[in-house]
C-alpha cells in the first residue's frame, strides 16, 4: 500500500481562515478595551514545546497579547502531551484546577491541543466530565485555529476536533513566536514510521512526512538574519528525513545545506534512531564545523531480547558500532541517550546487560523513565510480572551508576577553556547559564546583557549537574 504524500502549503493561503482571523480582531477590538491575554503551557517534548511557540504566533495574529500568571487570562491553552501516563494526569490535574477559575470567570476560554487530545479515550472524558473545557484540537488543527477560535468566540458553541492521522498538509510561513531570540526549535519532519512496540506517537501524530529543504533553509535563515544564535533541528526520527521528497535530500544533505548558510550559529537536532543513524550522517556531522559534537542516540535498553520487543530494528552491536565509528571521527563527542526501565518482561539479566552497556559507553547523560504503559500499543498485551517496586529499585540503580559517570566526565573538563553560549540568567544571582558545543551546562559571572552572546571560559569546578567557570573572552 502506497502511504500518501504529504502537502505543502502556505498559511496565508487559506481565505476562509483569513477571514475568521478578521472576524475575531474585529470582535476582540469591540470587547476589550486593551488586548485580551491568552496563557499558553505546553507539556512533553521539543516538538510540544514550538506547537505552543506556533500557537503565540497564531494567537498574536489573532490580536492576544500573552501573560504568565493564569489567574490575569482571558484565553487558556494546554498543550498536552501523551508519551507517559503521568503527563496525562498532569494535564487532567491542571484541567481540574481551572474549574473554579471559569465559574468566577464566564468570558474565560480554555482549550487544550495536541498529542494527548488525539486519543479517542481522553477527548470522549474531556467531552463527558470537563464540560467548561470550550476548545479540544489535535496536532494537525493548529491551522485551523482561527475557524475553532470563531465557534466558540462568537458563535458561542463548544468545539472538540480529533484529527487522528488525517491532515498530512505541512502547512509553511505559520507565525511562530519563539520563547527565545537566540534559540529556536525548527521542524523538518513530522510524524513517525517506527511504530516501537510501547510508542503512542505514530497513533496521535501520524505518518512521517519530511518539509521541502527549501522551506528549511528558508526558515533558519531568517532566524539567524535576526539573531539567533543555535537552531535545533526537530522530528520524531529525523534520520528518516527525506523519505517521500520528489527531490532527493537525506538528513545529511540537509545538514551540509543549513551548515552553509551564512552566519555564526550553531546547529542541532534530535532525536535520532539509531537504525537509520549511518556513518554518512556521522560523516556529516564531523564535516560541518556548525553542527555540534553531541549525539542524543536513544538505544532504550541494552538487552537484545527486549530491543526486539520493543521492534527497534537494531541490536546492540549495531548500535555500538555506530557510537564507535562517530567517536572515531569526532574525538570528544558527547554521547546522550533514553532508556526505558521496566519494559513489560524485560528481568533482572536483562536490566544487568543494560547497566554494563551504559558502563562501557559512557553516557554524558541520560533521560530515563520507569516504564508507562499506553492503551493502544503493542506493548499494552505484553504480560508484566515484574512488580513496580522492584522497577523503581532498578530506576535507582541506574541513576546511580549513570550519576558516577556523568560526575567522573565532568571533572574532565576542569582547566579546559571553552567557547560557550549564553542562554539565560543562572540559578546565582549575577551569573548565566552557558551551554558548551556539546551541551553540557557552564555557570559563569556575567551580566545578563551578555545572553544570546558566544564567549569563551575556563571551566574552574565540576558540579553534580554542571560545570562553573570565568570569562576569558
Amino acid at each position: 500500500m502506497t502511504k500518501p504524500k504529504a502537502l505543502s502549503q502556505s498559511y496565508w493561503e487559506l481565505s476562509a481562515q483569513q477571514t475568521y482571523a478578521a472576524e475575531i480582531r474585529k470582535t476582540l477590538a469591540e470587547r476589550y478595551v486593551s488586548p485580551p491575554l491568552a496563557y499558553v503551557h505546553s507539556f512533553g517534548c521539543q516538538q510540544s514545546v514550538y506547537d505552543g511557540e506556533r500557537f503565540k504566533g497564531l494567537l498574536a495574529e489573532l490580536g492576544y497579547g500573552f501573560t504568565d500568571e493564569i489567574r490575569r487570562a482571558d484565553l487558556i491553552l494546554y498543550n498536552t502531551c501523551a508519551v507517559r501516563e503521568n503527563a496525562e494526569q498532569r494535564v487532567f490535574g491542571n484541567v481540574g484546577a481551572l474549574k473554579g477559575l471559569k465559574k468566577n470567570k464566564p468570558g474565560l476560554i480554555i482549550a487544550l491541543a495536541g498529542c494527548m487530545t488525539e486519543q479517542q479515550q481522553v477527548s470522549e472524558k474531556l467531552k463527558m466530565s470537563y464540560p467548561y473545557v470550550d476548545l479540544v484540537m489535535g496536532t494537525n488543527a493548529f491551522a485551523r485555529l482561527p475557524e475553532l477560535l470563531y465557534r466558540v468566540l462568537i458563535d458561542g458553541k463548544r468545539s472538540i476536533r480529533r484529527d487522528p492521522a488525517g491532515d498530512l498538509t505541512l502547512y509553511e510561513e505559520v507565525p511562530v513566536l519563539h520563547e527565545s531570540r537566540h534559540k529556536a526549535f525548527v521542524p523538518v519532519m513530522y510524524g513517525c514510521d517506527n511504530f516501537c512496540s510501547y510508542c503512542i506517537v505514530p497513533y496521535v501524530r501520524g505518518r512521517e512526512r519530511s518539509r521541502l529543504p527549501d522551506d528549511v533553509a528558508r526558515e533558519v535563515e531568517k532566524l539567524v538574519s535576526h539573531g539567533c544564535r543555535e537552531v535545533t533541528l526537530l522530528g520524531q526520527n529525523v534520520n528518516s528525513y527525506g523519505k517521500g521528497l520528489q527531490e532527493p535530500c537525506d538528513f545529511a544533505d540537509l545538514l551540509r545545506r543549513i551548515n552553509a548558510i551564512p552566519g555564526d550559529f550553531r546547529i542541532r537536532f534530535m532525536t535520532s534512531h539509531p537504525k537509520d543513524c549511518t556513518p554518512r550522517l556521522l560523516d556529516a556531522m564531523a564535516d560541518c564545523e556548525k553542527v555540534c559534537r553531541h549525539l542524543h542516540l536513544p538505544v532504550q535498553s541494552g538487552s537484545d531480547r527486549i530491543l526486539q520487543a520493543m521492534n527497534r530494528h537494531y541490536d546492540l552491536r549495531h548500535y555500538e558500532q555506530l557510537l564507535a565509528y562517530a567517536r572515531q571521527r569526532m574525538p570528544g563527542l558527547s554521547v546522550t541517550s533514553d532508556i526505558i526501565v521496566g519494559f513489560p518482561g524485560e528481568t533482572r539479566e536483562d536490566f544487568e546487560q543494560t547497566l554494563e552497556l551504559v558502563r562501557r559507553v559512557r553516557y554524558s547523560a541520560l533521560f530515563t523513565f520507569i516504564y508507562s504503559k499506553r492503551s493502544g500499543t503493542a506493548a499494552e498485551k505484553l504480560p508484566d510480572p515484574t512488580p513496580a517496586a522492584e522497577k523503581s529499585k532498578w530506576f535507582r540503580e541506574l541513576l546511580e551508576v549513570q550519576g558516577a559517570i556523568g560526575s567522573e566526565l565532568l571533572q574532565g573538563y576542569v582547566g579546559q577553556t571553552l567557547r560557550v553560549l549564553a542562554e539565560e540568567e543562572g540559578r546565582t544571582p549575577g551569573t548565566v547559564s552557558c551551554r558548551t558545543d556539546d551541551n553540557t551546562i557552564v555557570e559563569v559571572a556575567a551580566p545578563p546583557e551578555r545572553i544570546g552572546e558566544f564567549f569563551k571560559v575556563r571551566i574552574t569546578e565540576a558540579m553534580n549537574w554542571a560545570l562553573r567557570g570565568e570569562v576569558t573572552g
